[in-house]
């Protein structure tokens, strides 16, 4: 009996708190894990070779500006062909409305949207050959319901929402399915930087009354990547604690 080959998993800003959890996850699913990385090269070499040590040969960590159509061309050229991709590259910016600048606007959505699109489209070519694959973006519940002085931010993950939906239908007959994860408020570097009276005030906002964890969203993204998640495909995935209903 043949053993099915590895299938490989990439995940773009896999250096990042959610990213870092990502990638350990699936690698222990049993996938060959891609650490994508833009500038943090030292947290993403340490992670492939965390994952190299402990899993198994054959994880990377590879550098590119998502944003830049030539270096995600050349980043999927050095992946190889890719089974499941994670969209999970983003920024986030908070400033209120009046004093967001053209710059602000442009970075923003050159990262949290163009990024996504350019790597859906670098990897489609060989999962439309294998009719199959799996994507899976992070978004956030911003995308879904707003947030004040973080419109850009809550603009460019609703257009990841409104992506992930139309590229849904669009690849389903492809046998390529598209998800989103919104996650809630995660204990994350990037949400660590808030005030300890904001964190505890958005954790008396949440329903189950307590903050994510990575390892949260690292579930939701094994689960949608899997098998189990067959039929699932154009969803939103809230993972909030029952912060957005």
């Amino acid at each position: 009996m043949t053993e099915s080959p590895v299938k490989t998993a990439l995940v773009t800003g896999g250096a990042g708190g959610i990213g870092q959890a990502v990638c350990r996850r699936l690698a222990r699913e049993g996938y060959r894990v891609i650490v994508h990385y833009h500038t943090s090269a030292r947290q993403a070499q340490a992670i492939a070779r965390e994952l190299n040590q402990e899993v198994g040969p054959g994880h990377l960590a590879l550098a590119a500006d998502v944003g830049d159509r030539q270096a995600v061309e050349a980043l999927f050229a050095q992946a190889g062909p890719v089974d499941v991709l994670v969209n999970n590259s983003g920024i986030a910016q908070q400033k209120l409305f009046t004093d967001i600048t053209d710059e602000d606007w442009d970075t923003m959505f050159r990262t949290d949207v163009k990024g996504v699109f350019l790597c859906c489209q670098a990897a489609l070519p060989y999962m439309i050959h294998q009719k199959s694959g799996s994507i899976i973006n992070i978004s956030s519940m911003w995308g879904q319901v707003g947030a004040s002085c973080e419109v850009h931010y809550s603009a460019a993950k609703a257009a990841v929402i409104g992506l992930t939906k139309a590229l849904a239908k669009e690849l389903g007959p492809s046998g390529i399915r598209v998800n989103c994860i919104a996650p809630g408020v995660i204990l994350t570097p990037m949400n660590r930087s808030l005030s300890a009276g904001d964190l505890e005030a958005l954790r008396e906002e949440t329903p189950l009354e307590q903050l994510g964890d990575p390892a949260h969203i690292a579930d939701a993204v094994a689960f949608l990547a899997g098998g189990q998640a067959s039929f699932i495909t154009g969803q939103v995935l809230g993972v909030n604690g029952g912060f957005v209903i």
